[in-house]
């Protein structure tokens, strides 16, 4: 469930350092240093909104999980990165886009904005994993109950979390990869 959350963090974070970097090159109309600041502004209440925010909604399902069983359908962890990152490619684009058009009015901002959204991210899955670690367990979603290509983990269809030991599977506790 945790590599669900944090598969849109990195792909936001690389286009919003991407965005921001060359959002600086244009003055814009308000100036470099007013982007600047009010994208740091951004970047800090969006990544702690983000970050915060439906914590209820992810542990709900945890109170009814139960254990995987045999017929359950888990998914790999890069199998997973690769849906939500295909499902999700034309809102990300088009946040990039955005963050690039913006640039010439506040410099800089709407790509420390798509950063601050993949901080957030980020930092939910951290959380995740802290729970998961606490637990003793990972958290799953099964595929069939992730709707749409990308899937959310905290979906109409997602009835509840499957459970596996916490060495189960290609992804460590926060949706990381397993190192050997």
């Amino acid at each position: 469930m945790a590599v669900v959350v944090r598969a849109g963090a990195g792909p936001l974070w690389w286009l919003g350092v991407v965005a921001a970097g060359v959002g600086v090159l244009p003055s814009g109309l308000t100036g470099r240093r007013i982007g600047v600041l009010a994208g740091a502004v951004l970047f800090l209440v969006v990544a702690g909104a983000v970050a915060w925010a439906g914590r209820k909604r992810y542990l709900a399902p945890v109170r009814g999980a139960v254990r995987a069983g045999k017929h359950d359908v888990l998914q790999d962890r890069a199998v997973t990165l690769r849906n939500w990152r295909r499902g999700h490619l034309w809102w990300l684009l088009l946040g990039f886009g955005a963050a690039l058009g913006s640039s010439f009015a506040l410099p800089a901002a709407g790509g420390l904005l798509l950063a601050g959204l993949g901080t957030g991210l980020r930092l939910k899955a951290i959380w995740v994993g802290r729970r998961e670690l606490a637990a003793g367990q990972l958290f799953w979603v099964r595929v069939d109950w992730l709707s749409g290509r990308g899937g959310r983990p905290t979906g109409k269809r997602v009835a509840g979390y499957r459970v596996t030991g916490i060495e189960a599977g290609d992804a460590a506790p926060g949706g990381g990869r397993r190192r050997s």
